[in-house]
Order: C-alpha cells, then sequence, then structure tokens
C-alpha cells in the first residue's frame, strides 16, 4: 500500500461520503472511488459497504483505518523529527508540565550540560497532553506522570515516586486535618486539564501553575497533587496527605526506538540525578 492510497481511504472512512472526502483533498469522486476499489482488489477484502448514497465501514474498514492512521502519524511524525535533525542549531526539545518536575530539572539540566555532545535543551511548557508532542516529532522527551499519560509507543525511565497531598486555601475546611482521603473531597470542584472532558463538579481549565495555585487560593478549586508541590506553594495555602490516593511515578519518556546519541546522554543523566535524590532521601 502507498501513503496516498492510505490518506484517500482515511478521507472517506472519516466522512462516510464519497463526495465529502473529494472535496477534503481537493479531487473529483471518480478517481478517488477507482482509487478504494484498487485498494480493495489488492487487499482481496470489501472496505465499504454501498449502498445509494449510504457508505458504511465493513469490519475490515475498521481495522484499516485505525490502522492508516498509526501509519499516517507516524509518517507525519517522522518528516519533522527529519526536518528537525536537519536544522542549523540541533537543540533536544523537552515537554514539561510547569511545576511537575518534582524539582529534578535544575540538576538533570546542569550535569547534561556537562556531558560530551550535549546539545542545548529546549523546553517546552504545556499543561496538555505532552505525549501527543512526542508521537507528534514536535519534541524528543517529555516529563509525564504514571498513571496520569498513556505511554503507548513511548520508551520511559522512572525518576521519582511521589504521594500525592491535597492543596487548598489556609481558611478551608479541611485545613486544620492531618490526613484525608478522597471522599472527603465530594462536592469540591477540582482542576480540568486540558483535553479532559467537564464534568460537574470540575472547576475551570488549568493552563498554568500559576493560574492554578491562584485559583485555589480564590477558594474556586482544590487541587490532588504530587507532594513535591509543597516547596511551591504560596502562603496562604497548606497541603495535606490524600491517604488513599494513588501515588504517582514522575518518568522521563521518549519514542520507542530512538536513536539519538544527545538524548541517550540526557535519558542517563536523568536516571543518575533521580538515583541520587532519591538516594539522599531528597
Amino acid at each position: 500500500m502507498e501513503v496516498r492510497e492510505l490518506v484517500y481511504f482515511t478521507a472517506v472512512a472519516e466522512e462516510l461520503h464519497f463526495g465529502r472526502a473529494a472535496a477534503r483533498l481537493g479531487m473529483t469522486q471518480p478517481p478517488l472511488s477507482r482509487a478504494i476499489q484498487q485498494l480493495e482488489r489488492r487487499l482481496g477484502v470489501a472496505l465499504l459497504e454501498r449502498g445509494g448514497r449510504r457508505v458504511a465501514l465493513t469490519e475490515a474498514g475498521a481495522v484499516l483505518l485505525r490502522e492508516s492512521r498509526t501509519v499516517l502519524d507516524a509518517a507525519s511524525a517522522a518528516a519533522r523529527r527529519t526536518r528537525r535533525a536537519g536544522r542549523g542549531d540541533p537543540r533536544l526539545v523537552l515537554v514539561i508540565k510547569p511545576g511537575g518536575d518534582g524539582g529534578l530539572l535544575p540538576a538533570i539540566l546542569d550535569a547534561y550540560q556537562t556531558e560530551p555532545g550535549a546539545l542545548p535543551v529546549e523546553l517546552v511548557c504545556s499543561f496538555g497532553e505532552r505525549e501527543i508532542l512526542l508521537r507528534e516529532g514536535r519534541a524528543d522527551a517529555a516529563l509525564l506522570h504514571r498513571p496520569h499519560h498513556d505511554l503507548t509507543g513511548l520508551d520511559t525511565q522512572d525518576l521519582l515516586t511521589e504521594t500525592q497531598v491535597l492543596v487548598m486555601p489556609s481558611s478551608h475546611r479541611l485545613a486544620g486535618r492531618t490526613r484525608v482521603c478522597l471522599n472527603d473531597l465530594a462536592g469540591e470542584p477540582l482542576p480540568r486539564w486540558p483535553g479532559a472532558s467537564e464534568g460537574r463538579s470540575h472547576g475551570p481549565e488549568i493552563h498554568d501553575l500559576g493560574q492554578l495555585l491562584h485559583l485555589v487560593a480564590l477558594r474556586r478549586m482544590v487541587a490532588v497533587l504530587p507532594s513535591s508541590i509543597r516547596d511551591q506553594l504560596r502562603d496562604d495555602l497548606v497541603a495535606v496527605p490524600v491517604d488513599d490516593a494513588e501515588p504517582t511515578t514522575l518518568l522521563l519518556a521518549w519514542p520507542e526506538h530512538a536513536t539519538s546519541p544527545a538524548l541517550a546522554a540526557f535519558i542517563r543523566t536523568a536516571a543518575a540525578v533521580a538515583g541520587k535524590t532519591t538516594a539522599h532521601g531528597g
């Protein structure tokens, strides 16, 4: 199969209408129909059910649509990585969530710059789906958290496992407690992260750490966050351990099969810094 054929099929499969798919692709309908028929003959299976003006995917078509999206995404990511590798100023692009590095990032960056062949590190801050930037070829590595992120197609290095705390205003009804449980948060507005569905108990969508802490201070929400956030709290906020919240693991993630020596050195450095921090109880 050719990439062009997968592009054609994906358009038809998503639109379920040859006319709309042809318009989306900037072509006329007859050659698009012929291309899909040729693809079906080559594969030996029907991909679409055609009935009058109705078009539906067969079981085989649904499989090909899923696989086609994966292939097309990989092709786009490969093109982006290739263009970035050919730039005159090569650099390592690292995606982070502000305040989501467990306090490790400054030491990691300092140690990495002493490595032979180290590249300048470009930091991209995002509260959204950072793993998607890796899959799209827009970044080389990302600091993510297990179990909150989809790690499919990524290699990872665990850095730090943390318990979680409830961050709230010092005047909050739970602020005097030494520990809380998740059931204690019933009815409390919680942050809504980019890409997450909005629920009745959720507060505004969060785009950066400053916004989050400001909204907590204004009693617009409370937040369950990794315990390292304590070092960044304002004086009018408190953090209390959440006994039954699942621990989170800060990890470094990168695309499977990556072969960059600079990236490999960054991974080794991050693991070494995290190991020393854990050993000293940091």
